[in-house]
């Protein structure tokens, strides 16, 4: 028996004006005009929590990991190693062993092209993407392609910004070696169907790498539920440092893959004939890593489980449901990307203004926008734009925000006429 509506669970609320007060950059002024900031997508701001963290850690707790035995070495060792354990909860990976840092998603796609696929892939072998792709989950397999012979391909979208599924499978075959998808696109908001994508790679074998930027800050992510070999993100989407990421990895992959860096620490012996490697994690971590990025991230990822991630996603759709709505009653606004699942992205145009002159209008106004291609040169060449402007929300962004993002586009219609 369904519910009633009067049985029905409330959409979590996330209490908005109290989360805006952990983010002191909100209480600056752009060009007189308070910051009204829906530049997320390219990097979120990152709260005092966060901020403090890598305060502290710098101020009181610094010094080389793994190999120390003084007091310091050995604080910010657990406190490292405390902080892969906090994303290892966070994306429900299976051990920390399958939890590396890289500086970011860029980064460990690239590990995984270069370690993964290069020593693997040959002619008649094939690598999918899809034609919403961001340019680093394009050009490391261009790379492979042209380094091993291999050949991509690449599933086709609508003009919503929807994958076309059964063409997806259609692409699929026994040459297919992996599978290379956003889990959001970055450009256009749209929300792939992973596990399905997942499932129908892997009945024909192929590995899937998922490229979750986009994603982990808006819901809650569980690689094991999606079923995905690799998944990778950026702290600095997720409220957290920059210069920081993360690959996870099933172990027996990871295992099988050779180190992609030599150097410190992802050693065990070496000498002059021959060198032996360290076990998981630390075979993929040559040299110092970036020790204050990784608590910071983890600190971010207690702030946002502390805010609940449904919730979170709650509020960033109402924001998007009602800036989709008043954009569209804009005379000469076109919204770019109406996939019925989307994250927290809003891209469009004006009818005779470049993105570019838009945003520049925008900021004059106090509002911060993303104006370009958004690395995503091949989507906007299917689309037929030289770029978009782009509106991506974040936990802190309320109904002003949109107003203010409405008002300012008006200003930009009375300055181009």
């Amino acid at each position: 028996m369904g519910a009633t509506a009067s049985q029905a669970v409330a959409a979590p609320v996330l209490d908005v004006e109290r989360v805006r007060r952990d983010f002191p950059i909100l209480d600056r002024t752009v060009n007189g005009r308070p910051l009204v900031y829906l530049d997320s997508g390219a990097s979120s701001q990152r709260p005092i929590a966060v901020l403090r963290a890598v305060e502290e850690y710098e101020t009181h707790s610094h010094a080389n990991i793994h190999r120390g035995v003084h007091a310091l070495s050995q604080a910010a060792t657990e406190a490292f190693e405390g902080a892969r354990e906090r994303v290892r909860r966070f994306i429900n990976a299976r051990s920390t062993k399958e939890i590396i840092f890289v500086r970011g998603t860029t980064e460990a796609i690239n590990l995984v092209a270069q370690s993964f696929a290069r020593p693997r892939f040959k002619a008649g072998d094939e690598i999918i993407v899809t034609a919403l792709e961001h340019h680093a989950n394009i050009v490391p397999w261009q790379m492979v392609c042209e380094q091993t012979g291999c050949t991509l391909k690449v599933a086709p979208i609508n003009k919503r910004g929807e994958l076309l599924f059964d063409e997806y499978v259609k692409l699929l075959s026994p040459r297919t070696k992996l599978v290379a998808i956003a889990h959001v696109s970055n450009a256009l908001g749209s929300i792939l169907p992973v596990k399905r994508i997942v499932d129908a790679a892997h009945a024909q074998g192929a590995v899937v790498l998922v490229d979750g930027a986009q994603a982990v800050p808006h819901s809650q992510v569980d690689v094991r539920a999606l079923g995905c070999d690799f998944y990778a993100f950026s702290g600095h989407k997720l409220y957290g440092p920059t210069g920081i990421g993360v690959l996870y990895g099933r172990e027996e992959l990871l295992q099988s893959m050779p180190p992609w860096q030599g150097g410190g620490d992802m050693i065990l012996t070496v000498s002059f004939e021959k060198t032996t490697y360290n076990d998981l994690p630390a075979k993929f971590e040559a040299g110092t890593p970036n020790i204050s990025g990784a608590i910071g991230l983890a600190a971010a990822m207690d702030y946002v489980e502390s805010l609940g991630l449904d919730a979170i996603a709650a509020h960033e759709h109402r924001l998007v449901e009602l800036a989709t709505a008043e954009l569209q009653k804009i005379p000469g606004i076109q919204i770019i990307g109406t996939a019925a699942n989307k994250a927290s992205i809003v891209s469009f145009t004006l009818d005779g203004v470049h993105p570019h002159d838009l945003g520049t209008i925008l900021d004059h106004e106090g509002v911060a926008v993303r104006t370009g291609h958004h690395c995503a040169m091949p989507l906007m060449t299917f689309l037929g734009l030289p770029a978009t402007a782009r509106a991506s929300f974040g936990v802190y962004n309320t109904e002003q925000d949109v107003a203010s993002l409405v008002a300012a586009l008006g200003k930009a219609r009375e300055v181009f006429g």
